[in-house]
């Protein structure tokens, strides 16, 4: 078959799960019944790679489209690379578009090749109402976008068991066209990689136990929750915050503010690095960290506690999305509840209460490192024996062939 994949994110572009995704997903399917299928990548960048049945081309045309409202230049930049994308595929089998971002080029090329088309969901729009205060109007844009999309894909691969109820829910999908699949991770690369020094390269005291996050600063990811839990944290706690690419300049500045007063009210050792780390030194980062914190308030899957758990680190998360079919609760980490304001929002009903319950969570870890011990090694064998990309790549290979095979046009 001829495979073409749509996405924003693509190395060295990646920002979130839904590149990681890509990047590992197509490696491992270009490895499949002896490289026999063609996979080519269409991506946001400027990126030109052959290796052998695995091509991928950057998409980045040096026009500016007017806009009336400067929030609304990046969706209009994004349907430019889409009309480029759709018209740069010359023929396929299967085009597989990831995020609302390459979803009208996904559109346009089924018309224009014929081709079947399928959809990962990485997230959906309507449970992302925050979005507007980075977007705009052009937010209603892109969930227009999204729905189009939806109601015209072939088959839609849910990356969770709740993903896969969200999708037939909010757009009418039919169950018969869903398939989950998770996503994986290389247990290869993400594996126990202990290096004091770099810890002290990033002024991470290497005796004194931390707490790790790592994510975006978006509300999504509930980093602004977790620096407020610093104040119900054991003072002997250290916080390592991973956390930049603000989605909006006042979150950024919100998130600024909340450290601030955080370093000043509490003994807490608490270092913030802004800026994106190599991927080496965020496994080693994950290694040493004695808890993973994962204070999400919307995930569809979260492939940033597979990381974590497969170097040996137990996990501290909120039980949303898809995160309590990573976590065994108890077993390879805790689930800290979280009860949502209702109606589109993913807000806690009570914030200051989904606060104290993730410090109280890490405080009972970090006294018991026995629990810890065992948790660590359960969370290693849960991801070497679910979430290997060779299944993965597998299982999308095997639903591309059913859907391939069909009689439907």
């Amino acid at each position: 078959m001829k495979i073409v994949v749509l996405t924003n994110e693509y190395p060295p572009n990646v920002y979130g799960g839904a590149g990681v995704h890509v990047e590992y997903l197509t490696r491992e399917l270009s490895k499949l019944d002896d490289a026999a299928h063609e996979i080519e990548v269409l991506c946001f960048g400027d990126q030109d790679v052959a290796s052998g049945n695995l091509t991928v081309r950057g998409v980045n045309p040096a026009f500016d489209l007017p806009n009336q409202d400067d929030r609304h230049a990046k969706f209009l930049n994004t349907m430019l690379r889409d009309l480029v994308m759709a018209g740069s595929i010359a023929e396929a089998d299967i085009i597989h578009g990831h995020t609302w971002y390459s979803h009208l080029a996904g559109c346009l090329a089924k018309q224009l090749s014929g081709a079947k088309l399928v959809l990962t969901t990485h997230s959906l729009e309507p449970h992302r109402p925050w979005k507007v205060e980075q977007l705009g109007t052009a937010y209603h844009a892109s969930s227009w976008v999204e729905r189009t999309a939806y109601e015209n894909a072939d088959g839609v691969v849910a990356v969770s068991g709740s993903m896969n109820e969200d999708v037939r829910s909010l757009y009418d999908v039919a169950e018969d066209s869903v398939r989950t699949i998770y996503n994986g991770i290389d247990i290869d690369q993400y594996s126990p990689t202990p290096d004091p020094d770099v810890l002290r390269q990033y002024d991470i005291d290497p005796d004194l136990p931390y707490l790790l996050f790592v994510g975006r600063i978006t509300r999504q990811k509930g980093i602004l929750h977790l620096v407020r839990a610093i104040h119900h944290l054991d003072s002997d706690v250290q916080v390592v915050l991973c956390a930049g690419a603000p989605d909006t300049e006042e979150i950024g500045r919100e998130m600024e503010s909340l450290v601030e007063e955080a370093k000043a009210q509490t003994d807490n050792r608490i270092v913030w690095l802004a800026e994106m780390l190599p991927r080496d030194d965020v496994i080693t980062l994950y290694t040493h960290a004695d808890v993973f914190v994962c204070p999400s308030v919307y995930e569809p899957f979260g492939i940033i506690n597979l990381e974590a758990m497969a170097c040996h680190t137990p996990v501290v998360a909120s039980a949303v999305g898809g995160i309590p079919e990573i976590i065994v609760d108890g077993e390879t980490g805790v689930l800290v509840p979280f009860e949502a304001e209702g109606g589109d929002s993913h807000e806690p009903r009570d914030a200051d209460r989904f606060a104290r319950d993730l410090a109280d969570s890490v405080n009972r870890l970090m006294a018991d490192p026995d629990a810890r011990t065992d948790m660590a090694e359960a969370a290693r064998a849960r991801v070497e024996d679910v979430f290997s990309w060779t299944a993965i790549a597998r299982q999308t290979l095997d639903f591309y062939k059913d859907l391939h095979g069909s009689d439907d046009t």
